[in-house]
């Protein structure tokens, strides 16, 4: 699992390889946007770029520039199929 302490107010860029052989996702939210995201695509809906994340192919960099708005915890998850369940997160200490 992967950390980091981006400030509040301060655009931060996440560059985002897939090394893997199967599409992957970059979103950004807490607990209650992870599982909704989570709901969101196990109901087939398709994963779309928006402010909060990012769909990768395999072997695809994106970048994908945030501004938190307020301190605490957040997560970057990963939706395919299993895959948040099975640990595809880190969490992500915004410092004020």
């Amino acid at each position: 699992s992967t950390r980091c302490s981006p400030p509040v107010g301060v655009p931060v860029t996440f560059v985002v390889t897939n090394t893997g052989a199967i599409e992957h996702e970059f979103y950004l939210g807490d607990e209650t946007m992870q599982a909704e995201q989570e709901k969101m695509m196990q109901a087939g809906e398709m994963a779309h770029d928006t402010a909060e994340g990012m769909t990768l192919k395999p072997g695809e960099t994106k970048e994908l520039t945030y501004t938190f708005d307020t301190a605490g915890q957040t997560i970057a998850g990963c939706h395919v199929a299993g895959h948040y369940a099975g640990g595809m997160k880190a969490m992500v200490t915004v410092s004020e």
